[in-house]
């Protein structure tokens, strides 16, 4: 198989059982949303919430944001009717919660064959951080993962740490989980999220210490989130300019048998070609150029 997943900055949470919150993020400028059919809609809703999921997939429009689906953690019971009701064409990945091990994501993997549905396993237990790398590789499928942090959520309770704005306690889960999906090829690693809606400020650094980090987008929780989100995680005009420049001087180079050289006051090789090649290239996909 061969998957060539859209690049997410932002992915945005809204309950499944809310239509007009899901019509609402449908509208957003969020690069991505996710139907949460596990942890956001009341018990007794599960019915209700798949049905609103298959309306919201079938009314879908490529011009809308990737849709993802959370469904029930695999193993339970509601794990493979959540699957049925949201498999369909528009679905861009279901989103697996509470994963322990890689025998999960191969079991979603199997629960998928057939479609070109992506898997994003979501890391919020420990036993997730230290087998990152395992999950990230148990399928193919699987296209967005990173490590997740919230203020008092399942990782927190998983591992025992005490939230802090700074975030100096997730530092390494963080840098650890992105080193093995960076390890494994998923293109995409999403991180987050930032769990105080009206502290913007703080949602800022955040999501600039995740994009310096190395991720490419992140989980968020309200629509406010959203343009400061993908401000951080979009190339700015300058750098696509400086990316140009720099792979046409070094294309001018090689064909002169020219290898490191110097470019704007910098030591330019081909791995900076490499690098700005990868970087227009996402830029590209965002349609930003």
């Amino acid at each position: 198989m061969q998957f060539d997943p859209a690049p997410i900055r932002s992915l945005l949470f809204v309950p499944a059982n809310r239509p007009d919150r899901m019509q609402k993020a449908l509208a957003s400028e969020a690069d991505g949303v996710v139907f949460d059919l596990e942890s956001a809609i009341p018990r007794g809703a599960a019915a209700e919430a798949r049905a609103c999921v298959r309306q919201a997939l079938e009314s879908h429009t490529p011009d809308q944001p990737a849709v993802f689906v959370r469904v029930s953690a695999v193993g339970t019971t509601d794990f493979a009717p959540d699957v049925d009701a949201c498999l369909h064409p528009s679905l861009t990945s279901v989103m697996l919660p509470q994963v322990v091990g890689p025998e999960e994501v191969a079991e979603a993997d199997a629960a998928l064959e057939g479609t070109e549905t992506l898997i994003m396993p979501l890391v919020e237990t420990a036993s997730a951080v230290r087998q990152a790398y395992e999950l990230a590789t148990a399928s193919e499928r699987v296209a967005y993962m990173g490590g997740a942090t919230g203020r008092h959520g399942d990782l927190g309770r998983s591992v025992g740490f005490q939230w802090t704005p700074d975030g100096t306690e997730t530092l390494y889960l963080r840098q650890k989980v992105l080193i093995d999906v960076r390890s494994a090829g998923v293109p995409n690693p999403l991180s987050g999220l930032w769990g105080i809606v009206d502290d913007l400020d703080g949602l800022n650094q955040f999501a600039q210490q995740t994009r310096q980090f190395g991720y490419e987008g992140m989980m968020i929780i309200h629509p406010t989130h959203i343009p400061i989100v993908n401000q951080i995680f979009s190339p700015s005009p300058d750098e696509i300019d400086s990316w140009r420049r720099l792979i046409a001087a070094v294309e001018e180079a090689e064909a002169q048998g020219i290898g490191a050289f110097r470019h704007e006051g910098r030591l330019i090789d081909h791995a900076h070609l490499l690098t700005a090649q990868q970087n227009l290239s996402r830029a590209l996909k965002l349609k930003l150029i």
